[in-house]
């Protein structure tokens, strides 16, 4: 049974392409609960909204006695004219300098509302190459956003951890922060919380889609769930374009409008590209425990053995071993008897005990240096690792940043 499980840890199968299929899978199923809900809240909808056009245009038809080929062709028209931005009622221009802003920045963040499109070839050629160095530059720019906002938190955090150990008396009063805060053992290597950060992060997004609703609200003539629906679709940068701010020909205070427009449509996009990635990491965190719940589950011999094995002995140096993930050189390898002393369960190997007690003292001797230097003791430098094993744009940064994502937890 054991080396069953062992031949399954080597299986091409591992954690990483487990979490990728488990969440696949689950992507799956989202997709299609999503498509089932939809399509029974808004199908009757449509099929009654398509019944009364169908009405509605043989009255016409019948009444003002106009063929239905003429009409249905005047009415091709129409919609080709709304495709290229004509409205019956006076509208802004599409392409003068702040509508071709307003679109460009729609491109680069990639909301892409849809209501204003390049018609000439060279337009879209231009579009092509644009977007590419646009898109690109705009994501690294909100990643370089979300870093600076885990940064703030975490220092306001840290502060806020700070006072109540001080309040608590856990923690000096002549104690100041800086190199010296590191040596106290309940500072050291502390990191925000991952789900205080998202409850942060969605709090702040939250106010602003609600202040940026009223405003919304007040200005375009919306409703205010039309608006919140419109904040989401944007700040999120799906942008479906069936409502789109600043369209209209004139406004009040129209410069004071514009600027708070793109001030929270900036601010909203990278709010939401934060928080999106928070929830993402806390998604990944579920699908680890439920890849954990299913670790060795498929071997029930193995699993009983194991804890027969754990039973008979009540010290177990071999898993001091493995919790430390250290690996004993040549001089503390075991002989034949000795190994298999210790697989049977009856009895504890000296040998193994003692080098034990040598990698206890070496961690010990490693956290007291670290600490006297002023270096966290959960810093774990792996020099086998290339620079990508600790993950690449946001993901990177988070581990990095927050305490549920680090290797120690």
């Amino acid at each position: 049974a054991v080396g069953s499980c062992r031949r399954r840890r080597l299986a091409p199968l591992n954690e990483d392409n487990g979490r990728f299929l488990l969440l696949a899978a689950l992507i799956a199923a989202y997709l299609s609960a999503g498509a089932t809900v939809f399509s029974a809240l808004e199908s009757p909808s449509e099929a009654a909204a398509q019944l009364r056009w169908n009405r509605t245009l043989h009255n016409f038809s019948r009444i003002f006695n106009i063929s239905l080929p003429e009409l249905r062709a005047f009415l091709r028209s129409y919609e080709a004219a709304m495709a290229a931005g004509i409205r019956v009622d006076a509208l802004r221009p599409r392409w003068d300098f702040p509508g071709a802003f307003y679109f460009v920045g729609t491109v680069v963040s990639t909301i892409g509302f849809g209501m204003t499109t390049p018609a000439t070839v060279a337009g879209k050629l231009f579009l092509i190459v644009y977007g590419l160095f646009g898109c690109a530059g705009t994501i690294l720019f909100f990643n370089l956003f979300l870093e600076r906002i885990i940064c703030l938190l975490a220092f306001i955090m840290r502060a806020c951890y700070e006072r109540q150990l001080r309040r608590s008396g856990l923690l000096p009063p002549n104690v100041r922060r800086g190199p010296a805060v590191s040596g106290v053992g309940r500072l050291v290597g502390w990191k925000p919380s991952v789900y205080h950060v998202m409850l942060i992060l969605g709090i702040f997004a939250i106010t602003l889609s609600c202040c940026a609703s009223a405003m919304y609200t007040a200005v375009e003539g919306w409703n205010y769930v039309d608006s919140l629906y419109y904040c989401f679709v944007t700040f999120s940068t799906i942008g479906f374009g069936d409502l789109v701010s600043n369209q209209k020909a004139t406004y009040q205070h129209q410069g004071l409008y514009r600027f708070g427009n793109f001030m929270f449509i900036l601010l909203g996009v990278c709010c939401i590209y934060s928080l999106f990635n928070v929830i993402s990491i806390v998604i990944k965190q579920i699908l680890n425990w439920v890849l954990k719940k299913f670790e060795c589950r498929c071997c029930p011999k193995c699993h009983k053995s194991s804890t027969r094995l754990s039973r008979r002995n009540a010290i177990t140096p071999g898993a001091r071993l493995r919790r430390h993930n250290v690996t004993v050189d040549a001089d503390g390898q075991y002989d034949s008897d000795t190994e298999g002393r210790r697989l049977s369960g009856e009895m504890i190997s000296m040998r193994e005990l003692t080098a034990s007690n040598k990698v206890s003292l070496a961690i010990l001797q490693k956290q007291l240096s670290e600490t006297a230097n002023g270096y966290p003791r959960n810093v774990c430098i792996n020099t086998r690792q290339n620079g990508f094993s600790a993950g690449v744009g946001a993901l990177a940064i988070m581990n990095n940043r927050l305490a549920e994502t680090s290797d120690s937890r």
